[in-house]
C-alpha cells in the first residue's frame, strides 16, 4: 500500500523528534499515567490522529474503563491497553482490552508500552479470540527506509482509514492452515477441482463425500478444523461464496478406467 509522501514525511520528522524523550522516559521508569500521556502524544504527533475529537483516556465500557479509545467518525474503531514503559508487554496484558472489544463489539486493539506497539484482531467466536497481527518497536525503526515506513503505516490514522490493517490481516490470512482447510472443505469449486485432477491423474471418478472423508480424517491436521481461528476461517470463506458448498449426496464411485478420458472434463 502506497504511502502518503505528506504521512512518510511526518514519520521521519516526529520519531526524530521523539525518540529521545521516550528515551528519557524509558531511563525515569515512568508510571502508567505517564506512559498514558506519552503514548497519547505519539497517537497525536506521530500517528496523526486528532488528541481531542479522535482520542478519548478511560474509556468507558460497562462500569470499568479502556486507558484508551479511538473514534473515527464517532464510530469506535480501537481500544488501546497502555503498560507503563518499563513493563515487557505480554499477550496476558491485553486480554482486559480483548474483553472490552468484545463487549463493544470493536475488533482491533492495540497493546503498548510507548515503545512497543502490538496491533490484535478480535477473533468473535465461541470462545472469544485474538490473534496479533503486527507489532513494532518504535526506537529500533528507522522511518526514512520504506520498509519501517510500511511498518508504521497500520498504526497510524490515514493507514487505519485506508484498511492497512485489514491487509496485513488478509496477507496472514493467504497462509494461514485454517483458511486453507476451510478453503479445502467448505469451497465447492475447490472441491470440483480436485474431483476433476483425481478423474484426470487416477482415471477414476471420486465423489465429494469421499473427498471430504478423506481431507477431514487423513489430510488436514485437526487442529487447522477446531477453535476460534476455524470457525472464522469458515465464516470468511462463507462470506466469499456466492453459495455455500452445495449439500454432498453420497454415491458409489464409478470405475471408468476403460473410459475415454477428456481433459478439463468434471463429471
Amino acid at each position: 500500500m502506497a504511502i502518503p509522501k505528506k504521512v512518510a514525511e511526518r514519520l521521519i520528522q516526529i520519531l526524530k523528534a521523539m525518540s529521545p524523550i521516550i528515551e528519557q522516559q524509558r531511563s525515569r521508569d515512568v508510571s502508567e499515567a505517564d506512559t498514558s500521556t506519552l503514548v497519547k502524544d505519539l497517537l497525536s504527533d506521530l500517528f496523526g490522529y486528532d488528541k481531542y475529537a479522535d482520542v478519548t483516556a478511560e474509556y468507558a465500557i460497562r462500569g470499568t474503563f479502556c486507558d484508551l479509545a479511538i473514534k473515527l467518525a464517532d464510530k469506535l474503531q480501537l481500544l488501546i491497553e497502555v503498560k507503563p514503559i518499563g513493563i515487557t508487554l505480554d499477550d496476558r496484558h491485553v486480554k482486559q482490552a480483548i474483553d472490552y472489544g468484545a463487549n463493544q463489539g470493536v475488533e482491533w486493539v492495540i497493546l503498548t508500552n510507548a515503545i512497543e506497539w502490538r496491533l490484535y484482531h478480535i477473533i468473535f467466536a465461541q470462545p472469544i479470540d485474538k490473534r496479533l497481527v503486527t507489532t513494532i518497536n518504535i526506537l529500533s525503526m528507522n522511518p526514512k527506509t520504506e520498509q519501517d515506513q510500511d511498518a508504521l503505516y497500520p498504526f497510524t490514522k490515514e493507514g487505519f482509514a485506508k484498511g492497512a490493517h485489514l491487509e496485513l490481516r488478509d496477507k496472514q490470512d493467504a497462509t494461514s492452515r485454517f483458511i486453507l482447510a476451510a478453503l479445502l472443505l467448505k469451497n465447492e469449486a475447490v472441491i470440483n477441482t480436485i474431483r476433476r485432477e483425481l478423474r484426470r491423474v487416477v482415471e477414476v471418478n471420486v465423489n465429494e463425500a469421499d473427498i471430504l472423508t478423506v481431507l477431514e480424517k487423513e489430510v488436514i491436521k485437526r487442529d487447522a478444523m477446531e477453535g476460534p481461528a476455524a470457525v472464522e476461517a469458515v465464516r470468511r470463506i462463507g462470506r466469499r461464496e456466492e453459495k455455500p458448498l452445495r449439500k454432498v449426496k453420497v454415491e458409489p464411485a464409478v470405475d471408468v478406467t476403460d473410459a475415454p478420458v477428456v481433459p478439463g472434463a468434471d463429471q
